[in-house]
């Protein structure tokens, strides 16, 4: 049953109360509610994740169209992590929304709740974004429509998109990259006797893509799909382990390529890994008709756990590598690249700088800009202090101090954001900023540098701290240009005993054109135990130093406002 006026309360700021009386809707939010029955169950009695599947990508699906206003397709989803199973006999209720549109495609926020109907509780099951793609009409290629945030959480939605976006074409840069070479890079694995060999949990089975598999452009469901490529996977992590495994978390799914009714659909999966309480699988689909050569059609990887009665995760074998078809092997070398992209991801605990190495930067860029972008969408900042017209902003959550400085300055926003995108020339107009040293030019958008800051105390050491920059141009009117700050380390350049080293969790500035020449900048700093010695005056009251150092920047922008700014230079 899929419902699109139905109430709910179960998405975030999907039902608000107007001003004039009215509730507003989110006009492109599809519901879809389904009974589990035994039919859509697997042998334990819980949800086919593959059936799940199906309904998310069919919920999205309504959505996307209904905002583009014509047919669609999926072109990728994002990483899911399902966080509880589904029994038999409970609902699933499945909301999708557009958070953005492009030129051509759409991100569709996907939210999965699961609901007892005999105790009335509800609980959330996992959520996912997918991009989908509006196909041409007779009149030519689609120009979608914006999508006009109405709440605060659409906002941060809206804004999160356009880097989520940026994620995913990284991605399938990689992908392509992988699949033109000629061999994958292979990481080492350690020999054990006992080994299970790789070989022995390969999987590969043929669907006939029928009329039933397809949807309503005669193209084969993409939920169908995946609920193939969940099937093998299940298989292969069945055969190294012995039993029913549970699958914990799906890779980004990327269509590479369209299927249509006629079609064999080879699925191909392999256990690429195993470790103590986890093993991963890679999987991919490849399709052709007649005596054509396959078209690699998907491709991703599949976490599963074996639980015991306790529902607790068991011991796994482990598994010996055994040489694989060349089609899954770039699936194994970005599975390698992945798992560092996840550490790194999930590292939000002490110690607050996470390493960086070229195969983690997508994820650290993604990550610094997310932050800030988050940070500028909270609404619930207090006055601490002005001085003409320099406004210091506070606010405590979680047991955590966020700090920004607002004000106007009468320079282009695109010429503020190049002079301030060069952190080497913050120490023009910062007092705070001592040295500041270009030490890896990853790309055109993101540069590490080492900054080192006086001591706070008369004959103590100052500080040095190792910063990922990340700048965004704005996608569109509606998005501010942003300069993202967060420490890394680098094994080239460790602590030093001349300096403290110090740590920066989320800082930057988001730069708004309010007009041809005239630019709102607003800096934001998650405060550490690093950065407090600077600012807590200031936060008490005690001290006007933000004062000084913004109206220092404010002149610094003015006198270089006609100035080329010249960027960091590539570091070889």
């Amino acid at each position: 049953m899929t419902s699109e006026n139905k109430d709910s309360d179960t998405m975030p700021d999907s039902l608000l109360i107007q001003e004039s009386g009215e509730v507003y809707r989110n006009p492109t939010e599809v519901q879809m509610s389904q009974i589990v029955l035994p039919c859509h169950a697997n042998h334990c009695g819980e949800l086919s994740v593959g059936q799940l599947l199906k309904w998310m990508d069919s919920t999205a699906c309504l959505s996307a169209e209904r905002h583009a206003g014509c047919s669609c397709i999926t072109a990728s989803v994002d990483d899911i992590h399902f966080e509880h199973t589904i029994g038999v006999g409970k609902v699933v209720n499945i909301i999708a929304k557009v958070n953005r549109a492009f030129t051509s495609s759409m991100e569709v926020g996907i939210l999965v709740t699961c609901e007892d109907l005999y105790t009335d509780r509800q609980w959330k099951v996992c959520h996912a974004f997918a991009t989908f793609v509006a196909r041409r009409t007779e009149a030519g290629k689609v120009q979608l429509k914006q999508v006009i945030p109405h709440t605060q959480m659409e906002q941060m939605e809206y804004s999160l998109a356009a880097e989520r976006r940026r994620m995913r074409l990284i991605h399938a840069e990689i992908i392509t990259d992988l699949l033109s070479s000629s061999t994958a890079q292979l990481g080492e694995c350690q020999e054990y006797q006992d080994a299970v060999p790789a070989e022995r949990t390969r999987v590969e089975s043929v669907e006939l893509v029928l009329p039933p598999h397809a949807n309503h452009q005669v193209s084969t469901f993409g939920g169908q799909i995946m609920a193939w490529m969940e099937n093998v996977a299940t298989i292969a992590a069945s055969r190294l382990c012995n039993a029913h495994p549970t699958l914990r978390s799906i890779d980004m799914f990327h269509f590479r390529g369209p299927s249509h009714i006629g079609d064999r659909l080879v699925l191909k999966a392999i256990v690429n890994n195993a470790f103590k309480h986890s093993m991963e699988v890679g999987v991919c689909a490849e399709a052709y008709q007649g005596g054509e050569p396959l078209r690699h059609i998907n491709s991703a990887f599949m976490t599963f756990e074996v639980l015991d009665s306790d529902r607790k995760p068991c011991t796994l074998p482990r598994i010996r590598p055994e040489p694989v078809c060349p089609e899954l092997q770039y699936i194994i070398a970005v599975l390698h690249v992945y798992r560092k992209y996840i550490i790194s991801c999930k590292q939000t605990e002490v110690p607050l700088s996470v390493p960086w190495d070229p195969s983690n930067q997508m994820y650290l860029s993604y990550n610094n800009v997310s932050a800030l972008k988050l940070m500028d969408n909270r609404n619930n900042w207090v006055l601490a202090s002005e001085k003409n017209k320099v406004r210091l902003y506070t606010l405590e959550e979680n047991q955590m101090l966020c700090f920004k400085v607002e004000m106007n300055v009468r320079v282009s926003a695109e010429q503020t954001f190049h002079l301030l995108s060069d952190l080497r020339r913050r120490k023009e107009w910062d007092q705070h900023y001592e040295e500041c040293e270009v030490i890896n030019q990853a790309d055109e958008e993101d540069t590490i540098y080492r900054v080192a800051t006086p001591s706070v105390t008369k004959g103590g050491k100052g500080k040095d701290f190792i910063l990922l920059a990340s700048r965004r141009k704005p996608c569109d009117s509606r998005d501010p240009y942003l300069i993202a700050l967060r420490s890394v380390t680098l094994p080239t350049h460790p602590p030093t005993e001349e300096y403290t080293r110090g740590e920066v969790l989320c800082a930057g500035f988001t730069i708004w054109e309010e007009s041809s020449s005239v630019t709102k900048i607003t800096y934001y700093n998650q405060a550490t135990p690093g950065v407090l010695p600077y600012i807590s005056t200031d936060i008490a009251g005690l001290s006007s130093s933000f004062y000084s150092a913004f109206s220092a920047c404010s002149q610094f922008l003015l006198a270089n406002k006609d100035s080329l700014a010249a960027l960091p230079p590539s570091v070889l």
